[in-house]
Parts: structure tokens; sequence; C-alpha cells
């Protein structure tokens, strides 16, 4: 695990979603955080001492053992529509990631995937660690770069992750490897964190909030009026309260259509989905700042 000292921060995006707006000062304690998404092996380790089994690996409300996976369509589809390239396929799991036939023999250094929100707080509670909240996780992944759009400063350069390279979702130029990549694969940033950016989405604790409405219901902010420590923990009402916010992006965003590889880039995920391009890292908080 890394160190991150805390400090304050300008959380939050202008300019690409509304999601992502406004920019607000936010203040974070120090804490330390996995220096890169949990992989498979560290999860079988896990699974072997615990017997667990993932939401997708359960037969929960007649619905069979399964989790969602890209299907490459074989040329131009209409963008509209994302079920046009995604499968809920039967018996995908986090040790079969394509399905049934598929295995993670020479995947064990990859990024855990198809593990829902309970799954990753399982391991995470397992580990003596925590989820990281959407502010901690922002900071760490920016690496004291303030403000800037990715991870190493303001432009998208190539190599620097897994992403998608060519025509979201049909044409992949695979220049990085096709589906998600060893972690470690692609330089750090400047706290020594890998993946931060690019090849899976990574679960964070707090529930999903649109733009202004996301520290809405925190306490009092101080004579700063800059929010200490901020998280979404409890329902947030009227809006998808079953969702919990992923981070980073995966290696199926591209600058062409779902641009979302950045620090500040955040979307909803229902928490009982597992997919082929979501996992998760955790954090652990010194005692005076854990809860």
């Amino acid at each position: 695990m890394a160190w991150i000292p805390g400090g304050t921060f300008a959380m939050g995006a202008e300019g690409f979603y509304p999601e992502e707006a406004p920019v607000q000062k936010v203040a974070v304690d120090g804490f330390w955080i996995d220096s890169h998404p949990v992989t498979n092996a560290e999860f079988a380790l896990f699974v072997q001492e615990t017997g667990y089994a993932t939401v997708a690996e359960r037969e929960e409300a007649g619905r069979p053992p399964g989790s969602m996976v890209f299907v490459q369509p074989p040329g131009p589809v209409p963008l509209r529509d994302w079920r046009v390239w995604w499968e809920l396929r039967p018996g995908a799991s986090w040790r079969q990631p394509f399905g049934p036939g598929s295995d993670i023999r020479k995947r064990s250094a990859h990024p855990v995937v198809h593990v829902a929100y309970e799954d990753a707080a399982a391991y995470a509670r397992w580990a003596g660690k925590d989820l990281p909240t959407e502010a901690e996780w922002e900071f760490a992944a920016r690496g004291g770069l303030e403000g800037s759009q990715y991870p190493w400063g303001d432009r998208p350069e190539p190599g620097r992750a897994n992403v998608w390279q060519g025509i979201f979702p049909w044409l992949d130029r695979s220049e990085d490897g096709h589906g998600t990549t060893p972690v470690g694969a692609f330089a750090a940033n400047a706290y020594g964190l890998f993946d931060v950016v690019g090849n899976v989405w990574e679960w964070t604790s707090d529930y999903y909030r649109s733009g202004n409405a996301r520290f809405s219901e925190i306490g009092p902010e101080g004579v700063d009026e800059i929010p200490q420590n901020p998280r979404v923990d409890s329902p947030p009402g009227a809006t998808v309260w079953s969702s919990r916010v992923v981070k980073g992006g995966s290696y199926l965003c591209s600058q062409g259509y779902d641009h979302r590889f950045r620090p500040a880039a955040r979307q909803p995920e229902a928490i009982d989905n597992g997919s082929c391009h979501v996992g998760f890292r955790c954090v652990r908080r010194p005692p005076q700042n854990a809860g």
C-alpha cells in the first residue's frame, strides 16, 4: 500500500460530463491505499480462505449465475443503446471472465472483475481494510497534480493507460492489449499508484449522487466551508440509491466515445452488478481517521 498524506484539492471537473461538476474544494485526511487494483491471485486467496461465493456465482431470486460481458460488434453500430455490446452471460464470473470455457490461469496478475459491491466490501473486511470514499480515491488518483485532467497532465498521451484505441465499440487496434492488462503494465502516478485510470473501473463506498447533490447532506463544513472527509453513506433519497460511485474508467473508455479515463470521471454502478470491466482497490485509515 502507498501512504497518501492527505490535503485539500479541487474535486470534480468542468467541460466533460455534468455529473462531474461543479469543481469543489474538498479535504481528506491521510490514508494508505493499494498501489494497484486487487488481482485475481489476491482475490483467489480470499476465496480459498473463506469459501466466499460472489454475487455472479449465486442463483438468487430465480436469476441464474452470470454476469455482464462486453461483446465486440463486427462493424459500426448505433451508440444510443449500450445493450448492443453488452450481454448478460450465464456462467460468467471472476473465475470465468468471458463465460464457460474461459479461465484466469494466465491472468493471475490481472485485476479481478465481475465483482459486485458486496463482493468488494467482503474482501476489504477480510483484508482488514475498507473501500475508499470517492474523495479519497480521486485525491489519490490525481497524484498531487492539482486540476490536471489526467494523472500525468492535461494531454491524453498514448501508452499511459489501458484504454480503447480505435472506434468504439467495433474497432479496437489493441495496441495495449485487448481487455484487461496485468497491474503495473503502465507507469504509476506520482504517489506510486498503478492503473488509476483505464484497465478497470473501481468501486468506492459512496452512494451515487450527481454533481451539486454529492455533498448536500454532509454536516457543517467549518469556517473555510471545505468539506472534510466527505462521504455519501446513506441512500440519497429520490436518486438511484442502489448505485455506488465507480471511478477511473476502463479498457473500454475512449476519447471518441466515453472520455472517462480521468480521475474526476465518475458514474453510477448498481450494487448488485458485476461486469468484465469493474474491479476495486482498498484503503486503510489510521485509527483516528477510521469510520
